[in-house]
């Protein structure tokens, strides 16, 4: 983090993107709010300890949403499934976003082929999660997971 950059300016940054990421793995709107608010304190108690050599602040507070989002369906004997490469999908596509216009980011993904956009944009764009996009592609769901960071690896070669 910038030596520089307050609290309030990293929850004006990540406060939509967090509740977007909340969102649609709740149910209840009002525990999305609550979950939220619980992510948030977390990351003011632990902002003056947060170390910018050890991850991004990008990485340390979703993997804070994640954690949190774990204990609320461990306290609750929930047992909905958390994929594990749902961290890395935020973080890796927020990362392209952060250094690169969005002009070169349409120009990257023209280039890839027909079905890695389409996954891309309806992910990152529509929101879809990656269960709801194999169904709507007619592939498996580990095959649009692979297809997924295929596309998220030649949008970074593109774009460097």
């Amino acid at each position: 983090m910038e030596s520089t950059m307050t609290y309030e300016q990293v929850y004006q940054n990540y406060s939509g993107r967090i509740m977007s990421y909340i969102r649609p793995r709740i149910n209840n709107p009002t525990d999305a709010e609550d979950l939220h608010s619980i992510i948030f304190t977390k990351v003011f108690e632990k902002f003056s300890s947060f170390d910018q050599t050890k991850a991004s602040v990008s990485t340390w507070i979703y993997t804070i949403a994640r954690n949190t989002l774990i204990d609320f369906f461990r306290t609750r004997k929930i047992h909905e499934e958390l994929g594990d490469d749902d961290i890395v999908e935020e973080d890796a596509f927020q990362g392209i976003l952060d250094e690169e216009t969005l002009d070169e980011l349409a120009s990257a993904l023209e280039k890839l082929p027909q079905r890695e956009r389409d996954l891309i944009i309806l992910h990152y764009y529509h929101n879809m999660q990656l269960k709801e996009i194999a169904l709507k592609l007619h592939m498996s769901y580990s095959n649009c997971k692979l297809v997924h960071n295929k596309a998220l690896m030649k949008l970074r070669q593109y774009l460097n």
